[in-house]
C-alpha cells in the first residue's frame, strides 16, 4: 500500500502536527505509517466490557482466587476494562504474536470502530501491507500498557527479527528512548536450521521503564560457582571472603604512596604495573577505603612496626617497615635485615590464620605467580555477607547446558542464563501433555528472569498476550519457592475462529496443573499453590446496561471492578454466598463487608433503615467488618458504618467511564 505523506498530514491537527514537528527536533527520528492518526486514537475509544466470573473454571481457595486472574477476552479491551489496575502493574512482560502468517490478525473495521468483536483475518507474509497492520495493531496495544505501568514500572516485551526495528521505535515514540533499560538477546536454540546466508539462533527482549530514574533493576541471585570464590581459611567470624581489590581509578595526591610488604620488602603501588625505579607514569589509582592510619595499623597486625618516609619516589610519604633500607639505591630485600625478621613474623601468622588458629588481617597479600606464601599484591577482605548479594544482569542471556534434562519444578541458574525455545516446548508438554498445537513457548527460565529482575516481590505482574500461560507460571513458582506475593494478570482470547478457546483450555490447564501438581498420565508433581479467577469479557458497559442487569451480572461487575484510592492496587473482592444472604456479596481482604440493595424480584433497591437493619444483621453473621460497603440505586439513610456506593455512578466510574478519562469514549456520554 504506497503511504500518501501529504493526505496523511492534512489530518492531523494543530496540536498533533506541533508534537509530530517536537518529535523530530528531538530526536530526528519518527515512525510514520498510514493510518497513525487513527491508530493513535484507537485506545480512546475503546469501551469497558462487562466481566462475567466463570466459578467453575476458578482454581485454589476464594482467597487465593481474589490474587490473580486469567481473562478471556480481546487484550486491548481487557486492559481498557481493567481501569482500577491503571498506573498500578509493577511489570509487563509479554510475547505478541511476530509477524509470520501463523497467529497474526488484523481487522480492517478496527480503525472506525476499534469496539468491533471480530477478531479479523490471518495477515499472510505476502500481504504487502503487514508490517503496517502489526505496527497499528500494537501502537494502542503499548500506549495502554504505559498507562497501566506505575512510575516505576517496567515493560519488558519479546519480539523476534520480523519486527524488531518497527517495534523499537514504536517504544522510543511511546516511551521514550531515554527510558530505554535494555535490549535483551537470549538464545532461543542451541541447533540453528539451515539459513541461505546466517541462521537465527537468538531472539530479543526489549524492556522500557515508564521513567528510568525510578525504576529499580535487581541483581540476579548468587550461583555456586561465585560464592565458591569465597573461603573460610581462617575462621573469620565475619564469614568467608575472597581477595579484593584495594586500588580505585582516580588520581588523591594524599592516597598515592608506596606500601612495603611484610612478606618480601617489595614496595607495591595502586598501578600494579608501577615499580619503584622505573618509568614515573602520571598516577591513575590511588588506595581506597582505608586512610592512611588504618592502613598502617592494620599493617602492623602482621608483626612489625612501620612508618612513614619519604623514598623518593616523587609520591607521597610511603609505609615502609621500620629499620627498613628500602630507600638506597643499591637496595636488595634478601639483605635487608628488617624485611627478613619481618618475613618470618608474617609468615608464622599466615600459618596460623591458614590452620585456623588465629583471624588473618584485613589486608592479605596473596600468593605470587611462582606460588610464594603472601608474595604478591596486597588485598583487601571482601567478605560474602557484606557485598551486594546478586550478580548485575548483562544484556546477553545464553544456556550453556543444552544437553541437560529438563526438570520441571526448578530453576538452575548456575548453568544457564534463559533456557531456549525447545525447553519451553517440552516444559509444556511435561505440564499438559503433547499436542497442544504451540510452537513457539518462551522457555520458564527467560520469564523468571525477567520478573525476578523487575518486580518485587510483592509486585504486580500483567500479560496481555498470555498464550499457554507461562508467565503465570513463573510467578507461581517464585512465590513458592522464595515466599514472595506476587500476583499477577493474563489476558488471553486464544483461537475462537478455530473453535479453541485456549484460554480455557490450555492457558487455563497449565495453571491449573502447576498449582495443583496434577501432570498427565496419572503423574504428580510438587503443587506450586496459589490460584485464579477466570472471567470472560461480554458486552460494552454504560449506564443502561449496568441498570438492566440481572443480579449475578451485577454481582460480578461489583466484585470484579469495585477499587479505592487507598487500596487501587489491592486484590478482588472475594465472593461470599450464604444461604441465608439477601444483600451480602463479598468481603475484600480486611474483612469489610459489600452489600449489594436488590429488591425482592428486581430492580437495584434503596438503603433505607430497613434494609439497613438486614445489611447488619447478615453481617454478624458472616463475621464481616465495617465499614459496611452498600451498592444501592438511592441512600435513604445514613450510618457511620456504612460506606454507601450509588448505582450506576459508582460503576461507572471504576470503570473510567468520566469526562475527564482520557481512553473513555470521547463521543459517548457516560
Amino acid at each position: 500500500m504506497e503511504f500518501d505523506v501529504d493526505a496523511e498530514l492534512s489530518k492531523l491537527s494543530r496540536e498533533e502536527l506541533e508534537r509530530l514537528a517536537k518529535s523530530m527536533m528531538q530526536t530526528g527520528v519518527a515512525l510514520n505509517f498510514h493510518g497513525k492518526r487513527s491508530a493513535l486514537q484507537i485506545a480512546k475509544r475503546v469501551r469497558p466490557r462487562q466481566t462475567r466470573r466463570e466459578p467453575r473454571l476458578h482454581v485454589g481457595s476464594p482467597e487465593e482466587q481474589s490474587k490473580n486472574m486469567l481473562i478471556e477476552g480481546e487484550n486491548l479491551q481487557a486492559m481498557v476494562t481493567l481501569y482500577k489496575y491503571r498506573g498500578q502493574v509493577d511489570l509487563i512482560v509479554t510475547d505478541p504474536p511476530y509477524n509470520t502468517g501463523q497467529y497474526f490478525r488484523y481487522n480492517d473495521r478496527w480503525d472506525k470502530d476499534p469496539n468491533d468483536p471480530e477478531l479479523g483475518t490471518i495477515v499472510s507474509s505476502e500481504d504487502g501491507s503487514r508490517h503496517t497492520k502489526w505496527i497499528k495493531t500494537m501502537m494502542p496495544r503499548l500506549q495502554i500498557m504505559k498507562a497501566m505501568l506505575k512510575p516505576s514500572g517496567v515493560l519488558a516485551i519479546c519480539i523476534d527479527d520480523n519486527e524488531l526495528f518497527h517495534l523499537g521505535m514504536m517504544l522510543d515514540e511511546v516511551f521514550g528512548e531515554k527510558n530505554r533499560l535494555a535490549i535483551l538477546n537470549w538464545q532461543k536454540t542451541y541447533s540453528p536450521k539451515k539459513a541461505n546466508h546466517v541462521a537465527s539462533a537468538t531472539e530479543y527482549v526489549l524492556v522500557y521503564a515508564k521513567d528510568q530514574a525510578l525504576a529499580k533493576t535487581e541483581h540476579l541471585e548468587r550461583d555456586d560457582q561465585m560464592n565458591a570464590r569465597f573461603t573460610d581459611r581462617d575462621g573469620d567470624p565475619a564469614g568467608p571472603w575472597r581477595p579484593g581489590d584495594l586500588a580505585a581509578k582516580d588520581k588523591r595526591d594524599r592516597t598515592i604512596y608506596a606500601i612495603q610488604s611484610p612478606f618480601t620488602g617489595k614496595l607495591h603501588y595502586p598501578e600494579a604495573e608501577f615499580e619503584f625505579g622505573g618509568d614515573v607514569s602520571v598516577p591513575t589509582r590511588h588506595w581506597s577505603g582505608l586512610t592512611k592510619k588504618e592502613f598502617r595499623s592494620i599493617l602492623e597486625e602482621w608483626g612489625s612496626p612501620y612508618c612513614e618516609k619519604d623514598i623518593g619516589d616523587g609520591r607521597g610519604k610511603a609505609l615502609i617497615l621500620r629499620g627498613s633500607d628500602v630507600a638506597l639505591s643499591d637496595y636488595s630485600p634478601a639483605d635487608d635485615v628488617a624485611v627478613q625478621q619481618a618475613k618470618t613474623r608474617a609468615l608464622e601468622i599466615l600459618e596460623a590464620g591458614n590452620d585456623k588458629r588465629r583471624v588473618l588481617p584485613r589486608i592479605v597479600f596473596s600468593d605470587d605467580r611462582q606460588k610464594n606464601p603472601g608474595a604478591g599484591r596486597p588485598a583487601i577482605k571482601r567478605h560474602l555477607d557484606s557485598i551486594s548479594q546478586g550478580k548485575v544482569p548483562w544484556t546477553f542471556w545464553a544456556d550453556e547446558s543444552y544437553e541437560a534434562p529438563i526438570e520441571i519444578g526448578s530453576v538452575s541458574w548456575q548453568h544457564g542464563q534463559s533456557g531456549h525455545s525447545q525447553s519451553g516446548i517440552n516444559e509444556l508438554d511435561a505440564i499438559v501433555g503433547k499436542g497442544h498445537g504451540f510452537q513457539t513457548v518462551k522457555p520458564l527460565k527467560l520469564i523468571t528472569k525477567i520478573i525476578q529482575i523487575w518486580c518485587p516481590p510483592n509486585g504486580l505482574v500483567l500479560d496481555p498476550y498470555a498464550g499457554s500461560g507461562t508467565t503465570g507460571h513463573a510467578v507461581l513458582k517464585l512465590n513458592h519457592e522464595t515466599g514472595s506475593t506476587r500476583r499477577f494478570i493474563l489476558v488471553e482470547q486464544g483461537a475462537p475462529e478455530n473453535g479453541d478457546k485456549y484460554a480455557r483450555t490450555l492457558t487455563w490447564q497449565r495453571l491449573h496443573n502447576v498449582i495443583t501438581g496434577e501432570r498427565p498420565g496419572n503423574k504428580d508433581a510438587t503443587p506450586l499453590g496459589g490460584g485464579f479467577e477466570y472471567r470472560l469479557l461480554t458486552k460494552t458497559i454504560d449506564a443502561r446496561t449496568v441498570l438492566s442487569m440481572q443480579k449475578d451480572e451485577l454481582i460480578d461487575v461489583v466484585l470484579t471492578s469495585h477499587w479505592e484510592t487507598h487500596k487501587r492496587a489491592a486484590p478482588s473482592l472475594q465472593l461470599l454466598e450464604g444461604e441465608a444472604d439477601q444483600y451480602l456479596i463479598g468481603k475484600d481482604e480486611n474483612g469489610e463487608g459489600y452489600f449489594l440493595i436488590w429488591d425482592n424480584g428486581g430492580p437495584v433497591g434503596s438503603l433505607t433503615l430497613d434494609t439497613y437493619k438486614r445489611v447488619a444483621q447478615e453481617a454478624k453473621k458472616a463475621n464481616v467488618k465495617p465499614p459496611f460497603h452498600a451498592y444501592a440505586r438511592y441512600e435513604m439513610y445514613q450510618s457511620p458504618n456504612v460506606r454507601f456506593w450509588k448505582i450506576p455512578d459508582k460503576i461507572l466510574a471504576d470503570l473510567g467511564l468520566n469526562e475527564h478519562d482520557q481512553y473513555n469514549n470521547e463521543d459517548e456520554p457516560a
